[in-house]
């Protein structure tokens, strides 16, 4: 039996307000919660059984999938104090039924990858591996910890973030997807916080253990940030990324239940959800739009996420923005990149702007 383990335990915290009320992991990404591509993904790979190693707002893990009738095992280890990434994949391995030399795929809740997991496995196993780590080439790996290999692949060593020019030496980068000999998982400490990056990893080339890196140029994106988490559902919907869930390349994902004025255009890998209102003359341009989120006349959303049941006015302009639930957004606001807007926010019209207007003045002066 192929098992695996989805590290779903984090806060989120970079995507708040989104993360306030729901786990990073369960947030809809072109039509799908991201875990559910995942779980797909996993599914093609020929995983039987995979186990949740869940945290934060665990239960809904639990809801999400409570209908789930596909043919794999759902487990769910949840951490009642944070282990850290090596602490929750010893605390999740207790739910596993594989032998000791048995191979278990190990994937990170937050990163949306093109990798083929059974290649990866095929080179865990032909290696006879303790650890495969799935690495990526990144353009540049200043903002990364390095991963430098010999001509065999061999991981000699685990450098932190670079500082100058010289110190970096690879452009190989951890891809959060592993493939731990059962052996090696069980032999993590499993009371303590413990990194795999920092603490597992190091140790176990030190001592000699047979830790390989599988790189490839495969699409790779780490969903954390709001900007980046746009991106990655625009990429799966467009087809630059892929998903067993998600169908043939497309401009849009539009719920079948939503409404789309015939002047309004939704474009750039965009997502509309369950019974949004999108107005005349609106653009939605690489964006999600949450589900009974209405957007009036003549408004532009552009790289920006608007969560469920929340009203962008007239004539609003959004850039890189997110706008959490329940928010009301009054017309002929211009929201500058990079604001969040909390849940159940009211701006009235014309509140934010980063042009002035020739509206007159409401005081008496």
């Amino acid at each position: 039996m192929q098992e695996a383990i989805i590290l779903v335990g984090g806060k989120g915290t970079r995507l708040r307000p989104l993360t306030n009320h729901t786990p990073k992991p369960l947030l809809e990404v072109a039509g799908s919660s991201f875990i559910r591509h995942q779980v797909a993904k996993l599914m093609d790979a020929g995983v039987e059984h995979v186990v949740f190693a869940t945290s934060y707002l665990a239960a809904l893990f639990e809801e999400e999938f409570r209908d789930f009738t596909q043919d794999l095992e759902i487990s769910y280890a949840v951490e009642e104090v944070p282990l850290g990434t090596g602490g929750a994949i010893r605390n999740a391995g207790r739910l596993l039924r594989a032998g000791a030399d048995a191979p278990v795929l190990v994937l990170n809740g937050d990163i949306l990858s093109g990798v083929d997991l059974r290649a990866v496995l095929r080179r865990h196993e032909d290696r006879e591996a303790d650890v495969t780590l799935h690495l990526t080439r990144v353009p540049d790996p200043r903002a990364f910890g390095l991963v430098p290999t010999d001509e065999a692949g061999r991981v000699l060593s685990f450098l932190e973030k670079p500082k100058t020019p010289q110190e970096c030496v690879t452009d190989q980068i951890n891809a959060g997807c592993y493939v731990f000999r059962r052996s090696v998982l069980d032999a993590v400490p499993g009371d303590r916080e413990v990194s795999v990056e920092q603490e597992t990893f190091p140790r176990l080339v030190a001592r000699g253990g047979r830790v390989f890196g599988h790189t490839t140029d495969d699409y790779w994106r780490d969903l954390g940030t709001p900007l980046a988490f746009v991106h990655g559902s625009a990429d799966l919907v467009t087809g630059r990324a892929t998903s067993p869930l998600v169908g043939p390349p497309a401009e849009a994902l539009i719920h079948p239940t939503a409404e789309v004025h015939p002047t309004a255009r939704v474009t750039g890998g965009s997502t509309v959800g369950a019974r949004a209102v999108i107005g005349p003359r609106v653009v939605v341009d690489r964006s999600i739009i949450g589900a009974g989120v209405t957007l009036a006349e003549g408004a532009l959303i552009h790289e920006s996420v608007v969560d469920h049941d929340s009203a962008i006015g007239s004539g609003s302009v959004l850039r890189e923005a997110v706008v959490g639930c329940h928010a009301r957004v009054g017309a002929e606001n211009e929201l500058p990149a990079q604001l969040r807007l909390a849940c159940g926010i009211d701006i009235p019209a014309r509140g934010v702007r980063l042009s002035g207007t020739a509206a007159a003045c409401p005081t008496i002066h």
